[in-house]
Formats: structure tokens, sequence, C-alpha cells
């Protein structure tokens, strides 16, 4: 666990992915859309990769992948992310982390 939140506190916007998730893809484009250039740390391709999982499970995302982390706190998977940017309280929570171009 203590790597998960390591990353996640050293960094603005992190999307904890897998290379092969089409969702964790989704997510990432929106942010790319969004002029939020993430962190995606891809967990398949960790060693610790499954103790990763379950540490993101423990701290209360509902699915591994993808896990977003925006100043350090879990927002959640692809449905907590696509509730927070149709509702417009997602542009907000981006607006520190939006590249200026």
């Amino acid at each position: 666990m203590d790597k998960v939140i390591r990353l996640a506190s050293e960094n603005g916007v992190v999307i904890f992915s897998k290379s092969s998730c089409c969702l964790c893809y989704a997510v990432n484009f929106l942010f790319q859309g969004l002029r939020v250039h993430p962190l995606v740390y891809e967990i398949d391709k960790d060693p610790e990769g499954r103790e990763m999982e379950k540490a993101i499970m423990r701290l209360g995302c509902n699915t591994p992948v993808p896990a977003v982390f925006i100043s350090g706190k879990l927002m959640g998977s692809t449905n907590e992310i696509m509730s927070l940017h149709l509702s417009g309280q997602l542009i907000p929570l981006l607006r520190p982390y939006q590249a200026l171009n």
C-alpha cells in the first residue's frame, strides 16, 4: 500500500492502469482532452502489481484499474470520474494540473 500512497501523494494526478485496459485508456484520453497529463502507472508491468491492486481495493476503489487519484485523494474508477465530469465537478479539481497550452 505504501507504493500506491507514495505515488499518489508525490504526483498531482495519477491513474493506476493496466496496459490492456480499454477503460484506463478512456480515462487517460479524457484527461488529455482536458489538458491534464497524469502519471499513468501501469501496474501490470510492476512486479508488485498484484499487491498494488489489493492496496487500491483496500483504499476503497471498487475496481483496481483504472484508479484515479487527484491531489493525493482517491477519486475512484471510471464511473466516478465520468460522473464527476458530467456533473461539472471534475474540471475544478483538475484546474491546478492543466497545461497552459
